[in-house]
């Protein structure tokens, strides 16, 4: 969809903004733009709606040279969400969102209509937020305004710059999880720039890591936490990016223990005398579907009745492909040893610490061989 070809940024008095830039964003992907102050990343995005020139090079979208297209009609193809805003103060929000609509021909009440389904797309009520105005919305609300702004006349590109960077890290990460919502549903190619590896990593399909003018690394999230090119990488990364790489590295069935299993209708006493005999201290407990209903201890099974009376409730649980970093979170927050992964309701199995921290190593060597997580084989840390 977007692609540079040997672009450079000089200005007259020498100063080198971007130098010999060349990659690909594919249509759909998010790529994060990240580095220090100064480093090319803005300079990079605004030269793709043609608001600085590139000195040399070529830059294609969708294989045409944006150097041939008008420079208005190249930007009516692309959102731009800035840090600020820059929402019109007199203007309320529905009107603000169906501005570019309503700049290109759009009927009233057809840009509006537009409008009203973007802003509930970033979480607005329409019929709430649609008659207000800028000074009358949080920081963050201005923001996701911006966003369905930057939306309404269905752009195939979206340029972000600092989208996020001007709200406090609590709303910060909402509308980061907001983002992610939205473009899984629309699925814009996106450029986003941003100084911070977090945002970075935690947003973008690929990163392009700069140094001084220059891409010092492009590639997955994973590849830069887990592999990082050069020396700059690696320092910029920071000395925790095994702890970063957490929020990247996806749960997967492979990575799971398979503990001791009773069901809800299986005599207490029973299921007691077979954990014994298997040496085991606790079970998770199943329905008849085999959907997670809670655990139980040995010591709750010596008496009468059956196990579903004996059952505990199981609030260690996370979803098969979250995060690990959010399995992590999750042993934390209650203090458990492991943590139950379920498709659904479905239970598939158990993430240990030692499992947690082997799915980390597989996930980064799976990275530096270039091949997938389930070809990689060591011997398991608990085993270790």
């Amino acid at each position: 969809m977007i692609r540079f070809e040997q672009v450079t940024k000089r200005y007259p008095d020498g100063t080198t903004a971007v130098d010999g830039l060349s990659f690909e964003v594919s249509e759909g992907e998010l790529v994060t733009l990240v580095g220090p102050s100064g480093c090319g990343k803005t300079t990079t995005m605004m030269m793709v709606n043609r608001l600085i020139e590139p000195t040399s090079g070529r830059i294609l979208m969708d294989g045409e040279d944006i150097a041939a297209v008008d420079p208005v009609r190249l930007r009516r193809r692309i959102g731009y969400v800035i840090q600020q805003v820059g929402l019109f103060p007199h203007r309320t929000i529905l009107d603000n969102t169906a501005t570019v609509p309503a700049l290109i021909g759009w009927k009233r009440a057809k840009a509006r209509a537009r409008a009203a389904e973007l802003l509930d797309l970033v979480g607005l009520d329409p019929k709430l937020y649609g008659p207000r105005y800028p000074d009358q919305l949080s920081g963050g609300q201005r923001q996701r305004v911006g966003v369905a702004r930057a939306l309404a006349a269905d752009p195939p590109v979206l340029l972000m710059d600092e989208p996020f960077g001007a709200v406090d890290p609590v709303v910060r990460e909402q509308l980061q999880d907001e983002f992610l919502r939205m473009q899984a549903a629309v699925r814009k190619t996106v450029l986003l720039v941003t100084h911070d590896i977090e945002e970075a990593v935690r947003l973008g399909d690929r990163i392009a890591v700069y140094g001084q003018g220059r891409i010092e690394q492009f590639d997955t999230p994973g590849a830069v936490l887990g592999t990082p090119a050069t020396p700059y990488v690696a320092e910029f990364v920071g000395a925790d990016r095994g702890l970063k790489r957490l929020s990247v590295t996806a749960i997967e069935a492979e990575d799971l223990e398979q503990p001791p299993v009773a069901r809800l209708d299986e005599p207490a006493g029973q299921a007691a005398d077979r954990l014994r005999a298997d040496g085991a201290r606790w079970a998770v407990v199943l329905d008849t579907y085999g959907d997670l209903h809670g655990w139980v201890g040995i010591e709750d099974l010596d008496s009468d009745g059956t196990v579903g009376d004996r059952a505990r409730r199981m609030n260690a649980w996370v979803p098969v492909g979250a995060p690990l970093k959010q399995a992590f979170g999750v042993m934390l927050q209650h203090d458990a040893g492991w943590v139950a992964v379920l498709d659904e309701a479905r239970f598939l199995g158990v993430l240990t610490p030692a499992k947690l921290h082997e799915a980390l190593r597989r996930s980064v060597d799976a990275d530096a061989l270039g091949v997938p997580r389930d070809q990689v084989s060591f011997d398991s840390v608990a085993d270790a």
